[in-house]
């Protein structure tokens, strides 16, 4: 993801927080939010690929793929602390 511009980063954080939304219950929270969810999950997704030595090729789709793992680990985290 390092070699993505800002904008970039922007339009993955958006696809992957939107796509997260639709694979936890729940519909996303709306444009920002999904997009801070996207970017958020993406620093998460890269993070567990890199511990766990798993690596998914480079370009826009696997950034996107990284991203929204990432998205759906946070967002089921999130919805376990809100739910208690």
């Amino acid at each position: 993801m390092a070699s993505h511009g800002i904008i970039v980063w922007l339009i993955i954080g958006a696809v992957a927080g939107w796509l997260a939304g639709l694979l936890v219950k729940g519909g996303g929270f709306g444009l920002i939010v999904d997009i801070i969810v996207g970017i958020v999950g993406a620093f998460i997704g890269g993070w567990l690929a890199g511990v766990l030595g798993i690596n998914l090729g480079g370009g826009l789709l696997s950034s996107i793929a990284t991203a929204t793992l990432g998205a759906v680990i946070l967002l089921f985290i999130l919805r376990l602390f809100k739910r208690a």
